[in-house]
Order: C-alpha cells, then sequence, then structure tokens
C-alpha cells in the first residue's frame, strides 16, 4: 500500500550525512581572515524550501551563522542574487549537532542548480564534510570554500558538506 505524503509537512529531498573531515567558517582571532563556505546542488524535486541543516562538527567560538541561498550557473560557477536568508546562534555546546536554518517557502525547480553560502563574522564553526579521496566525485553539486583574501573561492567536487535539504513538495 502507498501512502501520500502530506504536501504541507516538510521531508528531506537532499542529504549528504557522511562527514569524515572538518571545514572550518568564521573569524579566529588570532586569524585576520574570515573564512566562507558553501555547497552547490542540483535540486532532485519540485517543491517549496522548508530548511537546509548543517552538522556542526566542533564550535571553537560560539557565535552567529547566516546562510544565504541562491540561484546558481554550474557552467560559469556565478552566484544568482540571494532567494532567502537565515541565521542560527551557535553555542559551545552545539558541537557534533545538525543546525537547521529555517527558509522562507521559496520555490526550487526539479533539475535546477542552486548554492548556499555560510559565513560567520563573530564565531568560528568547524562544519562536517565529506572527501571522496580517490573515489568518484559527489555528483549532485560540489563544496565551495573561500575567505576574506580570495572572496570568489574554489570549487571542489571530491568534497561535501554534511547537509540535508527539506522542502514541502
Amino acid at each position: 500500500m502507498q501512502t501520500k505524503t502530506n504536501s504541507l509537512a516538510p521531508h528531506p529531498v537532499l542529504t549528504q550525512a557522511q562527514t569524515n573531515s572538518t571545514l572550518w567558517v568564521g573569524h579566529l582571532h588570532t586569524d585576520p581572515n574570515d573564512h566562507f563556505a558553501g555547497q552547490t546542488f542540483t535540486c532532485p524535486a519540485e517543491g517549496n524550501l522548508h530548511n537546509i541543516q548543517l552538522y556542526s562538527a566542533a564550535v571553537h567560538a560560539a557565535g552567529e551563522m547566516q546562510l544565504t541561498l541562491h540561484e546558481f550557473d554550474s557552467r560559469s560557477r556565478n552566484w544568482g542574487p540571494a532567494l532567502g536568508a537565515s541565521s542560527v546562534a551557535v553555542q559551545k555546546q552545539d558541537h557534533a549537532k545538525w543546525l537547521r536554518f529555517e527558509l522562507p517557502h521559496v520555490p526550487l525547480r526539479k533539475g535546477a542548480s542552486y548554492a548556499f553560502r555560510i559565513q560567520a563574522s563573530d564565531a568560528m564553526i568547524g562544519l562536517g564534510e565529506a572527501a571522496t579521496g580517490n573515489h568518484s566525485p559527489f555528483t549532485f553539486g560540489q563544496e565551495w570554500s573561500a575567505d576574506s583574501r580570495n572572496a570568489e573561492g574554489q570549487f571542489y567536487a571530491y568534497f561535501s558538506l554534511a547537509f540535508k535539504l527539506e522542502l514541502c513538495a
């Protein structure tokens, strides 16, 4: 027997929960540079975005993290204007936890490319990530890493942040 999914309830449509490494985001007081992270993805379903969750592997300095969602051109690697934004106050005890960024119900299209960026100007948080090593690259998107010296950053097909994408579809 098949059950019908309630269209109002959010459900995960893309989950990458593997972690074997850590990517640091934020500002360490002894380092003059801010460190940023992000993730591109191809949306596997049609629906309204409800939240994006990131895995906090470590919290060196508590503070506020900001996430922005963008349309993304994967060919030219251009970020479109922000479609939505959210922030979360991260505490020291939030290590080894999923951080939920509630977002406005932005409609996402199946097969379209999107990306989110994370920054924290007054905190330093280690986000869980997966590195595939010599295995095949992630097919749903790429991790992005930048700092205030190189705001354009780099994209990595063999790395992915640990994240969950939930839609109301």
